[in-house]
């Protein structure tokens, strides 16, 4: 499973931070980053919840 943020969709609420931490983060501008990208296994529930909860539909799957 990989994962994007769209740059120009995120807001910054950090939902994704706070469900999949081990995931996500914030950049210095306040925007969400996947890093890594490739989510490690076991961690599959926490991003799609996150892809999930985003309010600006920002993160989405890569194939």
């Amino acid at each position: 499973m990989r994962v994007a943020v769209d740059e120009d969709r995120c807001a910054g609420h950090g939902m994704c931070l706070t469900l999949c931490p081990e995931v996500f983060e914030l950049t210095d501008d306040g925007w969400a980053a996947a890093d890594p990208p490739d989510v490690p296994a076991g961690l599959e529930k926490a991003a799609q919840e996150a892809i999930d909860n985003c309010p600006e539909r920002a993160i989405h799957l890569i194939d």
